[in-house]
C-alpha cells in the first residue's frame, strides 16, 4: 500500500525524475535523428540510394540494439554501486562493461560485414544490392564505436550526469550533415559513393562521438565523475563481473531485438496489400515512433533511479519512485493521445502529399491511442524491473507477446482476413497490452519478494537528489 506516498513526495521525486529525463530524451531524439537525416539526404540523390540506405539500415540497426540493450546493463549495476556507496567500485564495473562492448563491438563489425551476402536471399532487388552492401560496409567500422559509446553513456548517466551525452549527441548530428554531404558528393579527393557514403559518414561520427565523450570521462572535475575514475589501474578481463553483465545485459537485448525486429516485420508482413498500405503503415509507424521517445526516455531514467534505491535498500523510496514513474507514464499517455487524436491530419500531411496515403494513415492512427498507453506502460515497468535487476522474465514476455502472439495474430488479419493493414495494428495493441499487464504482475511479484526478502518497508531515509 502507498499510504504514505503524497504530493510532496510525488514532487520530490518527479523533480529528480525529469532532471534525468529531459537530457536523456534530447539524447534519444538526436540519436534518432542520424536515420532521418540519411534518409532525407539519400533521397535527394534517388530513389534507388533511399532504398539501399532503408534496406543497410534496417539489417544493422535491430543489430545495434542488441549489442547497446546487452551493454546498458552497466546502468543498473553503477546505480546498485551508487546506492549501496560503494562508488570505488564503479570504475571496476565499467572497465569490464567495455571489455564486453571490444568483443561486441568485433562480432557486429564481423556479422554486418556479412550481411550483405544475405541480401539476396531476402529478394532484394539486384540493383539494390550493391548499394546496400557499400553502406553496410561502411556503417560496420562504427560498430566497436557503437558499443564502447553505450557503456560510457551508462556510466555517465548512472552517475547522474546525462547532459555531456546530450550535448555530444546534437554534436554529433549536426557534423553527419557535412559528412554524408562529402562522402555522397566525393567532395575534399573523397570518393562519390551517393547514398551508401551516409554509412561511413555515420561510423566516422560514432567513432567522434565515443571519442568526445571518452574525453570528457578523462577530463572531466565534476565530482562524480572525477571521484570514480576508470581509465587508471585498468584491470585485466574479469569473468565473473563480465558474467554478471552479460547474464542481465543480454536478456535487455534480447527483449529489445524482439520489438525492434516485430516492427521490422511489419512492413513485409503488410506488402502484399501495396504501395499505398505500406506507406500508410509507415506514415503512422513513424508518428508513434518519435511519440515513444518521451516514455523510453522516463523508462531510462526510472531505472536509474530505481536502482539507487534498491541499492540502497531504501524500499519506501522506491515504492515512491516507482508510484511517481506509472503515474507520469499515464499523464504523459493521455496528453500523446490527445495529440494524436486532434492532430491526426497535420501529422500525416508532414510524411506524405498524397491524399490517399494520408486518409488510411489517420485511419491507422486511431490504433495508435490505445498504442500510447499500453507501450509506455510496458517500457516504464520494464524500465523499473531492470532497475531491480530482473531481466530474463521480462525477455520472454517480451518474446511471447511480441512474437508468439503479436506476430502471428498481425500475420493472420492481414493475410487471411479483409482487414487490411490495421489488421496489424489491432494485433500490436493485443501484443503490448497483453505484454503491460504480464509485466505488471511480475513487477508485483518481485515487490512481494522483496517484502518476503527483507520484510516490511521499514527503511526509511532522505530522497537522495531531491534536494
Amino acid at each position: 500500500m502507498l499510504t504514505d506516498f503524497n504530493l510532496t513526495q510525488f514532487t520530490q521525486h518527479s523533480r529528480r525524475l525529469w532532471v534525468l529525463v529531459l537530457p536523456i530524451l534530447i539524447t534519444q531524439f538526436s540519436q534518432a535523428a542520424l536515420g532521418v537525416v540519411d534518409a532525407i539526404m539519400a533521397g535527394q540523390v534517388s530513389a534507388l540510394d533511399l532504398a539501399a540506405v532503408s534496406i543497410g539500415s534496417g539489417i544493422w540497426l535491430p543489430l545495434f540494439l542488441l549489442a547497446t540493450g546487452i551493454l546498458i546493463a552497466t546502468t543498473p549495476l553503477i546505480g546498485e554501486a551508487v546506492g549501496q556507496d560503494n562508488t570505488h567500485h564503479v570504475p571496476h564495473i565499467t572497465q569490464q562493461s567495455l571489455w564486453a562492448a571490444l568483443v561486441l563491438g568485433v562480432i557486429g563489425f564481423i556479422v554486418v560485414n556479412l550481411m550483405p551476402n544475405v541480401l539476396p536471399l531476402m529478394g532484394v532487388p539486384a540493383n539494390i544490392i550493391p548499394k546496400a552492401s557499400l553502406y553496410l560496409h561502411g556503417v560496420s567500422f562504427g560498430f566497436p564505436a557503437i558499443a564502447a559509446y553505450a557503456v560510457l553513456r551508462s556510466y555517465c548517466e548512472a552517475l547522474g550526469r546525462p547532459e555531456p551525452v546530450t550535448i555530444i549527441s546534437i554534436v554529433g548530428l549536426l557534423v553527419d550533415i557535412p559528412l554524408n554531404y562529402i562522402f555522397i558528393h566525393g567532395l575534399f579527393g573523397m570518393p562519390e559513393m551517393g547514398g551508401a557514403g551516409c554509412g561511413v559518414a555515420t561510423a566516422l561520427v560514432l567513432w567522434i562521438n565515443v571519442l568526445l565523450l571518452g574525453t570528457y570521462t578523462h577530463y572531466s572535475r565534476q565530482k562524480a565523475i572525477a571521484s570514480t575514475r576508470f581509465f587508471y589501474s585498468f584491470a585485466s578481463p574479469n569473468r565473473a563481473q563480465i558474467k554478471k553483465l552479460l547474464k542481465l545485459g543480454i536478456p535487455i537485448g534480447i527483449s529489445i531485438f524482439f520489438e525492434a525486429s516485430l516492427f521490422s516485420l511489419a512492413s513485409l508482413v503488410i506488402s502484399p496489400l501495396g504501395e499505398i498500405a505500406v506507406a500508410s503503415h509507415q506514415v503512422a509507424l513513424a508518428v508513434t515512433s518519435q511519440l515513444f521517445m518521451v516514455p523510453m526516455s522516463l523508462a531510462m531514467a526510472l531505472t536509474i533511479m530505481v536502482s539507487n534505491r534498491f541499492g540502497e535498500k531504501n524500499f519506501t523510496a522506491l515504492r515512491h519512485v516507482q508510484a511517481t514513474g506509472l503515474i507520469w507514464t499515464i499523464l504523459i499517455a493521455i496528453v500523446a493521445m490527445v495529440m494524436v487524436w486532434f492532430f491526426r491530419p497535420n501529422l500525416a500531411a508532414l510524411f506524405t502529399d498524397n491524399p490517399v496515403v494520408q486518409a488510411q494513415a489517420i485511419h491507422l492512427l486511431i490504433f495508435a491511442l490505445a498504442y500510447q498507453l499500453f507501450d509506455g506502460w510496458q517500457v516504464n515497468v520494464a524500465g523499473i524491473l531492470r532497475g531491480l535487476q530482473d531481466t530474463t522474465v521480462p525477455m520472454w514476455i517480451t518474446l511471447f507477446c511480441y512474437w508468439l502472439v503479436a506476430l502471428p495474430l498481425g500475420t493472420y488479419l492481414v493475410r487471411f482476413t479483409d482487414i487490411g493493414a490495421q489488421g496489424f495494428w489491432m494485433a500490436l495493441v493485443a501484443g503490448l497490452f497483453l505484454s503491460a499487464l504480464l509485466l505488471s504482475l511480475r513487477l508485483r511479484h518481485q515487490q512481494r519478494r522483496i517484502n518476503e526478502r527483507f520484510g516490511l518497508y521499514t527503511l526509511d531515509r532522505p530522497i537522495a537528489g531531491a534536494d
